[in-house]
């Protein structure tokens, strides 16, 4: 017997339709039973975001493979490498792929499925999605359209390699990949130099030996750093050691795989140092960091930060007279 609210003959009037469906889930094992009241339209259905392994297929969560189990669909940036998770465990579902590409199209797609009932997993090539990957976009859609979002957490390649780097681990920032371009590159790392928190970067194998060269000359090469790969596999490495020691140990070795660079926060100022900006104007402290390859928004930023102004206040003054 169902027992709930007392509804009026009145108030179901106003309904269309009220379904009850029995549905029996096996990862439940026992019977669900789902009232759906529908006035006009489908009740929507709901976006897990599902962690997967990094490497090693037994951190795979029961709530994970109970997810694809359920899924209507599985949304995945790599479809073949996604199929190979499913195989595994020998579970069948319906595939579409999501990635950085077709992200515009395709989110309207998953959007119209989801206002049409169905449950959607969402999953990236390896770790937790939405983390540097389009997920963050399909997330946005679904709170724009009402439509509920629920993780269901596991790996994280950042956040195990700062565990495993010996680094301090009480405030850290996630940076993310840094751009192919020198320039933006370069701006990026400017930004992040005084910060005090540890850095967590992803880098590419065929990049990184460019990255660790902006690195030695944004931060100084005496700068601590865990170069941290193959996480969770047999050949787990995590390299420990200073920028300039990385430097040296990748012109005589190719790096391989895909690499978590956990760095060395920045020195704490002394209070009782003075800091050079405070004996220039505003203005001269925008235009050093223009003068350093700054593009003036990210300069004036930058120089907010450091007075530990807000950024519109900088952005008048710098430009007042003009």
């Amino acid at each position: 017997m169902i027992t709930g609210p007392q509804i009026t003959v009145a108030e179901i009037s106003k309904y269309l339709i009220i379904v009850c469906i029995i549905e029996n889930r096996k990862c439940y094992k026992q019977p669900i039973c789902i009232i759906r009241i529908l006035q006009g339209e489908l009740m929507n259905g709901k976006l897990y975001l599902c962690a997967t392994p990094i490497g090693n297929l037994g951190d795979v969560s029961a709530r994970c493979l109970g997810a694809f189990n359920n899924a209507d669909l599985i949304a995945a940036e790599d479809t073949r490498r996604t199929l190979q998770l499913l195989n595994h465990f020998e579970i069948s579902k319906p595939l579409t792929s999501y990635h950085e590409h077709n992200k515009h199209e395709k989110g309207e797609y998953i959007i119209s499925l989801l206002k049409n009932g169905k449950n959607i997993v969402l999953v990236s090539d390896a770790g937790t999605p939405a983390i540097s990957d389009p997920g963050e976009d399909l997330v946005k859609l679904c709170i724009e359209n009402d439509i509920d979002v629920t993780s269901i957490p596991g790996p994280v390649a950042g956040i195990n390699a700062l565990i495993l780097s010996g680094l301090p681990t009480r405030r850290f920032a996630f940076e993310g990949f840094l751009s192919v371009n020198k320039r933006h590159r370069k701006e990026h790392l400017e930004l992040v130099k005084n910060d005090t928190h540890t850095l967590i970067f992803y880098e590419a194998p065929h990049k990184l030996k460019n990255t660790l060269s902006d690195m030695q000359k944004t931060f100084g090469g005496d700068r601590k750093i865990a170069l941290v790969r193959e996480l969770t596999k047999i050949h787990e490495e995590v390299k420990r050691c200073t920028i300039d020691e990385a430097i040296a140990y990748y012109s005589e070795n190719n790096p391989r795989g895909e690499y978590v660079l956990i760095v060395e926060g920045a020195k704490e100022v002394e209070e009782t140092e003075e800091n050079e900006w405070e004996n220039i104007s505003i203005k001269e402290h925008v235009d050093k960091y223009i003068a350093e390859g700054m593009t003036s928004k990210d300069a004036i930023k930058k120089a907010a930060v450091d007075r530990n102004l807000p950024k519109r206040d900088v952005y008048n003054e710098y430009h007042r007279g003009e």
